[in-house]
């Protein structure tokens, strides 16, 4: 089990934490700045190193009124062998007026035989930013193979604060289940092995965004598709979806679109977090 709450406000020019809480097998580490937008990066940490079976872990991530937060992890998400019952991670994520989150964990691994369930709930306002990116990946197995873990259930529901309350903008769901079929033909994972999604809501989300981010990763190894919800309350949500055989080639091509993102609408550099 592990929890964490973490309240991001806007202080002066620096968005900086008023509130945080850790218990258990979850944790994050002291805050530190990349450049002088004022914008916060933590970085979380699992100190298991991995999650088993039955393991929970509660996240729940507040960014106010103003504030910029950057949420990534010390290293990937591991999924070993969940014998009994599956891992679950429970994120909760809410945006303040003119709020800015950027989510940029390290792959996500599944290994031999886990199963793991990932549910994101998201809300959002009008004027808030949100930029979520992630890849997943089959982990090493004996016999060499790729898609020997049982399940992986992604759910993302992002909501948008109106007059009315919340109202549903996205609900992105990907169930990846290889012991009942071949998930790597046609239709599906189209002979790749690797998986990676960006997702994106913003005001300022449009067609012509959609069309560079497009031709953006033309130049990669990969198979991607772009895709855009509807516009509600002045915000439109983006989901990239791109199928590659490489962790470090969809690194590349979502490390482009981000830094896109970045210089365009905040006038900052491309990530570089230095982990390694």
């Amino acid at each position: 089990m592990g929890e964490l709450t973490l309240r991001i406000g806007q202080r002066g020019s620096r968005s900086v934490a008023t509130h945080q809480y850790h218990q258990g097998a979850l944790r994050v580490l002291r805050p530190h700045y990349l450049d002088d937008s004022g914008q916060v990066c933590y970085v979380l940490v699992n100190p298991g190193g991995a999650y088993l079976g039955a393991d929970l872990f509660l996240i729940d991530v507040e960014v106010g009124d103003g504030a910029d937060l950057l949420l990534t992890t010390q290293s990937a998400t591991k999924i070993y062998r969940t014998p009994g019952s599956f891992a679950e991670q429970r994120m909760t994520l809410r945006l303040g007026e003119g709020a800015r989150l950027e989510l940029a964990p390290d792959q996500l691994i599944a290994y031999r035989e886990a199963s793991y369930r990932q549910n994101t709930h998201i809300t959002v306002q009008p004027s808030s930013s949100l930029v979520m990116a992630e890849v997943i990946t089959p982990g090493w197995s004996p016999d060499g193979a790729s898609f020997r873990y049982e399940e992986l259930r992604l759910r993302n529901e992002i909501l948008v604060e109106t007059d009315d309350g919340g109202r549903l903008l996205a609900l992105d769901n990907l169930l990846i289940r290889p012991p009942a079929g071949d998930v790597t033909g046609l239709g599906f994972m189209e002979g790749f092995s690797h998986l990676g999604s960006l997702v994106v809501v913003d005001a300022r989300v449009n067609q012509a965004l959609a069309d560079d981010l497009h031709a953006l990763t033309a130049g990669y190894k990969a198979h991607t598709g772009i895709s855009l919800t509807r516009t509600l309350a002045g915000t439109t949500g983006l989901v990239l979806r791109s199928l590659s055989n490489s962790t470090a080639e969809l690194n590349l091509l979502l490390g482009a679109c981000t830094a896109l993102l970045r210089e365009r609408w905040h006038g900052q550099e491309p990530l570089n977090l230095r982990k390694y």
